[in-house]
């Protein structure tokens, strides 16, 4: 009954009752996350262990959209979590730390995380997180009807995988279209090889 409900909101009220699940074990930090993700209005869960938190994600498939876990706990570091969720589970990742050093940064990034937040996290930055569902909603839906398999893709449009392949993918079409009508024209050939290496530079992380 619930589901049909919610199905039946507007589109744009879909943010409200986002099923969260944060991770943290500092339990300050846990209780101030979860007290501004409920003022977001967002269904939120908690848990101060990392293992706890993968139990939980593996016995109720389909009943969390997001996760938002801290980096550095004592039973398992945040980026196994990370890294289990992405091969177990379809479901967007955020990190959570005090240390913003950006090798750290990178390494979630690069590990599938779709964002890394600073601690201490303010109410503006939890307000958007609910994009990060449905880009990976998007993306996933556009790899099923492709037949696409690649499992590379990271979190959407924030991940490496997925933007940097789909766009490759995407101007090789159009390079081949343009080679067949420059057929012969070895300046174009080349151009055509230079852009088609571009897309690289355009992957963006959010």
């Amino acid at each position: 009954m619930t589901v049909e409900r919610v199905l039946d909101e507007p589109r744009d009220q879909f943010p409200i009752g986002m099923r969260v699940l944060a991770v943290d074990d500092d339990p300050i930090c846990l209780k101030l996350l979860e007290a501004l993700l409920r003022r977001c209005q967002y269904h939120v869960t908690t848990t101060s262990q990392a293992i706890t938190a993968l139990k939980l994600l593996r016995e109720n498939k389909d009943k969390f959209d997001l996760v938002i876990s801290d980096v550095h706990m004592p039973d398992m570091d945040g980026f196994k979590l990370l890294e289990l969720v992405g091969l177990e589970m379809d479901l967007p990742v955020i990190m959570l730390s005090v240390n913003g050093d950006h090798k750290l940064v990178m390494k979630g990034i690069t590990h599938g995380a779709c964002d890394y937040l600073l601690k201490p996290v303010r109410i503006e930055q939890l307000k958007n997180i609910w994009q990060h569902v449905i880009r990976r909603k998007k993306v996933d839906s556009k790899d099923r009807n492709s037949g696409n398999q690649d499992k590379s893709a990271g979190c959407g449009e924030g991940g490496v995988g997925s933007v940097g392949t789909g766009n490759s993918d995407q101007n090789a079409k159009l390079n081949k279209k343009r080679k067949d009508q420059n057929d012969g024209e070895d300046e174009d050939h080349d151009e055509d090889e230079y852009e088609n290496d571009d897309p690289s530079t355009h992957i963006k992380f959010n």
